[in-house]
Formats: structure tokens, C-alpha cells, sequence
């Protein structure tokens, strides 16, 4: 097994994860089989109990896992789908540590850091890789270098270099270089984080430098005399167009090559695979715009909503047409209704998922919007529990109706809690989580954008359609188009142009190349909708 170990310095959100995960791309074009772990130092067994305000949105796997926003970014990089598993966190090998201690495990011993927690890090690592049948394992450490939290992750990467074989592991240290009033590019703070990293007993083989502009030769050359390392392996990574174009600019300029030098590896392909490239200027040769509307409540942060968003440039690129996003707070409509009419000049509304009864009203004036003035729409989870509700209000004269989880009183729980969870005391992980078969009604608009009769997506959410109501919800225009046995997966709206809402998440199972089929659908309508307006 080959590892790539990706450390941070300088500051947090310098693009770690998309350096990995473009890494990781390029080596795959090489014909390598590649994995990817994310470390992330939080005491929290994973991400799912943390607000998208904290660490952007909250990944979901296929397994149920939920995790870091970068798994998803090896997912849609890499074109692979993960396990829980590829996420460590501090709070999940402390667990591991502690019950085995209970379990006289490590029976007459004091357990300490150091063997006990970075020996847990050290054999998660090695399973995981194992495991995934890779040839090539990266693994991203998250935080910065000098973090107290990261500490023992450190230390076991380097206990790791100490016991694999010096081609077999290589360190890649991501750091900042700025500009100052003069427009110099400055390596101080480079210096100072590689420094830190020594002084812990780790050398970075690589350095990735993130600049606003490229390194300029006399930079590059600073940093290789001051950090030690071959001018070659000084990296310029200067902002990009698109995240999608990182992997052609590290490929440019030479990380691939270099790594794979330092690992003793040879490109296993006698012809690189160009379909990322070729994805690349598809979506740089796109033509036209539609406008679309997110209707949400955390939208002041777009790393709430990052898998959306991508799914929305994946139908763009197989479209071929640019899309311009409007993000709404939810709440404004709620304070004032009339605000809603804003939404008219847009060629689709999507109301995206959350917890909480926070906007939830003004979200419906969205989707009632939508469905009235017949502006594709596109709900997920919450998107499609809200769009029912709106639903048996507005038309199937159910008035008051709600989900049980605004509204313990409301007459018509048409949104209720799944039966599992009615006992349900911890809230981590105890959702219904991961892949789920649904069965598509035949003639169905979702089955015409899936082509196909059984499909099966991720899925993030306690509350559901209330079986005892469908029929009358039925009877009344909306359609169930997707089940799970007595569980309603899609709904739709047959006599408006595009509606589509659905309880489990698309835009998890989404990718470059490969786009999720309701987004597509949704872009395609939207441009439709859009060349409508432009002949009228």
C-alpha cells in the first residue's frame, strides 16, 4: 500500500480536501486504484448532531455514515462511493480506546496517547486501506498543523513513516502564500508551518502552495531552500475558474508526477484517461444561462448547500447551459409574504432539506409559488415534507395540516415521525440513513428521468408522508411516484410542467460526468422554461 498524507498549515479552509481530492484524481487517470480517509480532530463520533453553520453541509455515505463535506468531494472527484469507515474522528478511536480498556483489554497497562490512541489511528488506517483494495490511499488530516486536537494524528503518521518503507508513504503539505500591499508573494508563513511540522518529527516530500496568483520562480525557489524540499516539488496553487479545473493544474504542473517518482510508481496506462478533461471543457464551452432559486435557511453559508450546488453543475454541463444561483433566507418570506414575488423571474425554485421549524412557512410560500405560477420545481427531503403539507392545504382542503415536528396539535399530521423513531432517546446517527430502494410508478415523470422502474438513493430524515392521508392527497392532484412498501419516496405534480420533490437525497449520489437524474431533469425543464420566456 502507497499512503499520501495531507496536512494544513497556516490557517483552516485553504482547499485541503480539493488538493486530495484532485490528487486522487489524477492518479486514477494514471490507472491506479485510489481511496480516501478524512481525519477530522473534533471530539464528535461524526458529523451528523453538528450544524451546517459549524463544518458546511453534512455528507451522507451510502452506509448511513454521516461525515465531512470533503467526503463528498472525494466521492464526486474520485467517481467512487465511501463507507463511514474512511471518516476518523478523535471522538470515534477515543470510544474504540475506552471500551476496550472496560473490556480488560489492556489489562494491568496504563493507557496512554501514546502507544494506546495512535496504535487505534495506525490500525483503522491500515484496515480501511486494506480493505478498499486500493493501490494508493490518501489521507487527509483535518485542522491546521500546531492544533492541540490533531496532535495524536500527527504523531501516528509519523510512527507510520518510521514503519513503512521510505517509498511507501509521502507527506503533502498544503500552506498559504500571500500578497502584501506591494504585491510581493510572502513565504514567511510557509517557513513558520513547516517548521511546526518539524518540530513534530514529520518532513513534507511536497509543498502546495494556494496563492491568488501563480508562484513566481523566485518564490518557488524560496521555499525549496527554506523548506527543504526540491524546487519541483514546490507546488503553485493559485486560484482556479472552477474547483473542477485543481486537478489540470496540479497535473500542469507536476505534483503527479513527482509523487508518483517518490513512491517508485509508474503511470499503469499507456494512454491517460481524458474523461475528466473533457468534462472540464464541456463545462468551459457552455452556452446560454437559466436562473434558479434556492429557497433555504442557511444560505448566508453556500458550504450548507456545496453537493446542491454541484449537482445543479453537473445537469448544467451535460445541458450545456451556465446557471446563475439567487439564494433566498427562508425566514424574509415569513416575515413578509409579499416578498415572494421576488421568485417571478426564475426559471426554477428548489427548496433544499434542514431540521427545524424555523422557515419552514416561508419555504411553503416558495413552493406554493412554484406550483401556481407552474416554475419548475425541485424539492429534497424537507423540500418535498413542506410541499405536501402545502399541498394539503391549498388544494386538498386539509387546513392546518403540518408535520408532527412543528406542530404536536395539528389536525392533519400529514408529516409525521417514522414508527422506528418513537422511541428514540440519542439523536446521533439514529435517523434513517444511507441507501434505500423505490419502487417508480409506471408512466410517472420520475420514472421517465430515472429510465428505469427500481432505483435506489441516500436518505437523511426522522419524519415522513403519513400513509393514512395519502389517498386523500392523491385524490386531489399529487401523485407518490416512488415508494418504499408504505413509505411515499417521490411526489409530483402531474399537471404542472416540472414538479418533482423527493424524501431522500439526490445530490449525494451525483458526479461530474455522471449527474444525478432529477437534477438533470430540473435543468432541463429550467432551460426549457427559460427559451419559453425568451419567445413570448
Amino acid at each position: 500500500m502507497k499512503y499520501i498524507i495531507v496536512t494544513g498549515g497556516v490557517m483552516s479552509g485553504l482547499g485541503k480536501g480539493i488538493t486530495t481530492a484532485s490528487v486522487g484524481r489524477n492518479l486514477k487517470n494514471k490507472g491506479y486504484k485510489v481511496t480516501a480517509i478524512k481525519i477530522d480532530p473534533y471530539i464528535n463520533i461524526d458529523a451528523g448532531t453538528m450544524s451546517p453553520y459549524q463544518h458546511g453541509e453534512v455528507y451522507v455515505l451510502k452506509d448511513g455514515g454521516e461525515v465531512d463535506l470533503d467526503l463528498g468531494n472525494y466521492e464526486r472527484f474520485l467517481d467512487t462511493e465511501l463507507t463511514r469507515d474512511h471518516n476518523l474522528t478523535t471522538g470515534k478511536i477515543y470510544q474504540t480506546v475506552i471500551d476496550k480498556e472496560r473490556k480488560g483489554e489492556y489489562l494491568g497497562k496504563t493507557v496512554q496517547i501514546i502507544p494506546h490512541i495512535t496504535n487505534e489511528i495506525k490500525g483503522r488506517i491500515r484496515r480501511i486501506a486494506a480493505k478498499s483494495g486500493a493501490d494508493v490511499c490518501l489521507i487527509e488530516v483535518g485542522g491546521t498543523v500546531g492544533d492541540i486536537e490533531s496532535m495524536p494524528f500527527l504523531e501516528a503518521v509519523r510512527q507510520m513513516y518510521r514503519e513503512e518503507a521510505p517509498e511507501n508513504i509521502a507527506f503533502l503539505h498544503v500552506t498559504l502564500v500571500p500578497i502584501d500591499s506591494q504585491g510581493d508573494q510572502k513565504t514567511k508563513p510557509t517557513q513558520h508551518s513547516v517548521k511546526e511540522l518539524r518540530e513534530l518529527g514529520l518532513t513534507p516530500h511536497v509543498i502546495v502552495a494556494r496563492c491568488k496568483k501563480a508562484l513566481t520562480e523566485s518564490t518557488r525557489s524560496k521555499i525549496a531552500l527554506f523548506c527543504d524540499v526540491p524546487v519541483e516539488a514546490v507546488i503553485s496553487a493559485h486560484d482556479s475558474a472552477d474547483i473542477y479545473e485543481v486537478p489540470l493544474q496540479l497535473e500542469n504542473e507536476g505534483l503527479s508526477n513527482f509523487l508518483l517518482k517518490k513512491l517508485l510508481l509508474k503511470s499503469k496506462l499507456e494512454v491517460e484517461d481524458t474523461k475528466w478533461k473533457e468534462m472540464v471543457v464541456r463545462m468551459n464551452n457552455c452556452t446560454g444561462k437559466v436562473n434558479v432559486a434556492i429557497v433555504g435557511k442557511y444560505t448566508h453559508l453556500e458550504d450548507s448547500y456545496i453537493s446542491i450546488v454541484e449537482s445543479l453543475k453537473h445537469g448544467a454541463i451535460e445541458t450545456g447551459c451556465n446557471f446563475d444561483i439567487t439564494w433566498f433566507d427562508a425566514e424574509e418570506f415569513d416575515a413578509d409574504p409579499t416578498e415572494v414575488e421576488k421568485l417571478s423571474g426564475f426559471d426554477g425554485i428548489l427548496v433544499p432539506g434542514g431540521f427545524g421549524e424555523r422557515g419552514t412557512e416561508g419555504k411553503m410560500l416558495a413552493i406554493q409559488y412554484a406550483r401556481e405560477n407552474n416554475i419548475p420545481y425541485l424539492g429534497l427531503c424537507l423540500g418535498m415534507q413542506l410541499a405536501v403539507i402545502e399541498f394539503a392545504r391549498n388544494v386538498a382542503g386539509l387546513e392546518g395540516a403540518n408535520s408532527s415536528e412543528f406542530d404536536e396539535n395539528t389536525p392533519y399530521p400529514v408529516i409525521d415521525l417514522l414508527p422506528e423513531q418513537e422511541d428514540v432517546v440519542d439523536m446521533g446517527a439514529t435517523m434513517r440513513l444511507g441507501d434505500y430502494e423505490a419502487t417508480l410508478k409506471e408512466g410517472s415523470l420520475a420514472e421517465s428521468i430515472y429510465g428505469e422502474s427500481v432505483i435506489t438513493e441516500r436518505h437523511r430524515h426522522r419524519y415522513e408522508v403519513n400513509p393514512n392521508y395519502v389517498d386523500k392527497i392523491e385524490e386531489s392532484g399529487m401523485v407518490f411516484s416512488g415508494k418504499n412498501k408504505n413509505r411515499m419516496e417521490i411526489a409530483e405534480v402531474p399537471s404542472n410542467d416540472f414538479y418533482f420533490a423527493s424524501q431522500f437525497h439526490p445530490e449525494f449520489k451525483s458526479r461530474p460526468g455522471r449527474p444525478s437524474p432529477p437534477f438533470k431533469a430540473f435543468m432541463d425543464a429550467m432551460l426549457k422554461k427559460s427559451k419559453e420566456k425568451k419567445d413570448q
